[in-house]
């Protein structure tokens, strides 16, 4: 089991290394060309970023639908044509959300050479959307019938294609520059997706006619998964506005500490992912709780490994975001806090991608807006009380309780694993066979 795991999430780390890698170039880029470049792309990811997680999400759902097909094309097939509609639905919600920028960033105050700054930006990172949105779930696929590595492929070519269009076209087009790299890595990323997915399969993937009742059983999974990550980004921007009410130096540092977060939970994500499969294939109630748990240990030990490596390392480290000794200072203090907090958020990420094999998706939901919206009530009194310590206290505290209630959820509908729960699965496989 754990072998499997480290196989099959190992590409998936890589492959956020890389998407990562990706967007610090261009933040780089962006920042040499002009800070009011670099700040008007700022406003445009506030919505982009959401927008397209929340895309990804809608996709990632189908994967419990296709992983106990994965011997089977002519089952797997119809299930992503399913998903490429409804994702095409959350993606023209999200395009709209983004062309909606420039009149949502001057109602807000944010300065009007800013705001003139986006130019067609909005238009262009539309289009990217609804590319990635009618073409995307190659790679959701290609994890669940355990094909990972070709995600990694889909990765590196369209980071490629992103870093090497950015150096190229920021200089003399600024935004549009970024646009029409963002726009290209998307096609690239769905070219090289279908055709990695297009060999694994021995077949092209093609498009079919929309089928209403499969797109709403998937829309019961998918939905509730894109909606978790709005609530998700919704409470940490709360988060991040308390932050600044307690001061420039301590806003600075905890925005240092939010960014070294994502990268601490890199490898937790690619294990939960990689675990998906494995619950959705388990033929009984031990062997789901057997996949959970070790990818949960699988994700504790690379979160601590992280942990520790930051450690010992956190001075230099937070060198490279800050040259500011107080920022840095505080950073330093506030970074155990930080680290255990990211470990709670780990645990909770894989049993909430347990739920996803399960098909629970739905109380996930409930988890997160119970455990996210009380952190997101808290944040501004926490912080007007005890500043931005207080706010990483209450973060830990609800990344806490939030791995309570998935692991606990979890448990709970683990338990009909090999019964009830998997009718839904065998009709759901039945009409792919028959519609296929």
């Amino acid at each position: 089991m754990f072998s499997g795991l480290v196989r099959a999430s190992v590409p998936l780390f890589l492959s956020m290394v890389t998407n990562l890698l990706g967007s610090v170039v261009v933040t780089a880029v962006l920042g040499r060309h002009a800070t009011v470049t670099l700040a008007a792309f700022a406003v445009m990811t506030a919505v982009l970023t959401p927008a397209s997680t929340a895309v990804a999400g809608a996709l990632r759902g189908l994967a419990p639908f296709v992983a106990p097909h994965r011997d089977d094309p002519d089952a797997v097939l119809p299930v992503l044509r399913d998903a490429r509609w409804l994702s095409l639905f959350v993606g023209l919600a999200g395009a709209l959300a983004v062309l909606g920028v420039p009149a949502l960033a001057g109602a807000a105050g944010v300065p009007a050479e800013v705001v003139a700054e986006l130019g067609v930006l909005p238009w262009l990172l539309a289009l990217y959307l609804v590319i990635y949105a009618a073409g995307g779930g190659a790679t959701a696929v290609l994890v669940a019938i355990g094909r990972s590595r070709g995600v990694l492929w889909a990765s590196l070519a369209s980071t490629a294609v992103m870093i090497v269009l950015a150096v190229a076209l920021v200089p003399p087009l600024g935004l549009t520059g970024v646009g029409v790299a963002w726009t290209l890595s998307g096609l690239t990323l769905v070219g090289v997706g279908d055709l990695a997915l297009r060999r694994a399969l021995g077949r092209p993937v093609g498009r079919g006619r929309p089928r209403p009742r499969e797109i709403a059983r998937l829309a019961a999974v998918s939905l509730p998964l894109a909606a978790t990550v709005l609530i998700k980004f919704g409470a940490l921007g709360v988060i991040t506005f308390a932050a600044g009410i307690t001061g420039a130096r301590d806003a600075a540092a905890h925005a240092v500490l939010a960014t070294l977060t994502g990268f601490i939970v890199l490898a937790a994500m690619a294990v939960g992912q990689a675990s998906v499969p494995e619950v959705s294939r388990a033929a009984t109630v031990a062997s789901a709780r057997r996949a959970n748990r070790a990818a949960a240990l699988l994700a504790v030990g690379g979160t601590t490994l992280a942990a520790l490596t930051l450690l010992a390392l956190g001075g230099p480290v937070l060198g490279l975001f800050t040259g500011d000794p107080a920022v840095r200072g505080v950073a330093l203090a506030l970074l155990p806090l930080m680290l255990l907090s990211s470990m709670a958020d780990s645990v909770q990420a894989v049993q909430g991608f347990g739920l996803t094999g399960l098909k629970r998706t739905g109380a996930s939901l409930a988890y997160f807006a119970a455990g996210y919206g009380l952190l997101a009530l808290a944040a501004v009194p926490v912080a007007a009380t005890w500043g931005v310590t207080g706010l990483w206290v209450a973060m830990l505290v609800g990344n806490l309780l939030l791995a309570v209630l998935q692991a606990t959820g979890f448990h709970r509908h683990s338990a009909r694993v090999g019964g009830a729960g998997r009718a839904d699965a065998g009709r759901l496989g039945g009409r792919c066979r028959t519609n296929g």
